[in-house]
């Protein structure tokens, strides 16, 4: 039975990949904050594993908790958007530190305990990035704080994608979602997102580590 972990499952994406890994005969180890989010997912069958990754005693403790485990498909996708900026508003020191350590500072932290474990299945480990942190097809500057955070992961995601040539390492736009950050008026459902992610993540090939894709396998510029 092939092996999932979704790190930050709590709601929207990550709750949705979980579930549909779940139904399809996967075992699924699953993180969140909250109790009861975690009971959520021990209900569908999921292990369920607290962790708050802006905090690095979480974080050590998950690296114990997986120690030696084979992971088929690792996926980061915890995160935050933070001020909702339309021009050049410097964010206060709270929200750039809030957004900075959710989103890069904890990718740093979990994903070279990941990888081995990703290593050990030959399998594949993905971020959660976004379009918006793309340089080269970027065409606005609204959310600035969340884009730059988003091209510093990609360029953690990069880094780590040197480190292997056992794991397929790559960086996920899923899509502007119907979610709780992407807003009503977002394009895609939550499950056509993450079935789409499932459906790259299985069609990728060894060329692919260290690239950048949309959720439904399009190529995208860094």
């Amino acid at each position: 039975m092939p092996t999932a972990l979704i790190l930050g499952a709590s709601r929207g994406i990550g709750h949705e990949l979980a579930l549909q890994y779940k139904a399809a005969g996967w075992r699924v180890i699953a993180t969140a904050r909250k109790a009861a989010d975690l009971a959520s997912l021990q209900a569908l069958g999921c292990e369920a594993l607290p962790l708050d990754v802006t905090n690095i005693n979480d974080c050590g403790a998950l690296g114990w908790r997986l120690d030696d485990e084979k992971i088929d498909v690792a996926i980061l996708n915890a995160g935050v958007y933070g001020p909702r900026t339309t021009g050049l508003q410097t964010p206060h020191d709270s929200q750039f530190d809030e957004v900075m350590h959710t989103n890069v500072l904890a990718a740093m932290r979990i994903l070279p305990m990941v990888l081995p474990l990703v290593e050990n299945a030959g399998g594949r480990l993905a971020v959660i990035s976004s379009v918006m942190g793309s340089i080269a097809e970027r065409a606005g500057s609204h959310g600035w704080l969340y884009r730059a955070s988003k091209a510093a992961l990609n360029s953690v995601l990069k880094d780590v994608s040197l480190q292997t040539q056992q794991a397929i390492c790559v960086a996920l736009h899923p899509g502007w979602v119907k979610t709780e950050m992407g807003g009503v008026g977002a394009e895609i459902s939550v499950e056509d997102s993450a079935q789409g992610i499932r459906k790259t993540l299985a069609a990728l090939h060894a060329e692919d580590n260290g690239q950048f894709f949309n959720y439904n396998g399009a190529s995208l510029s860094w």
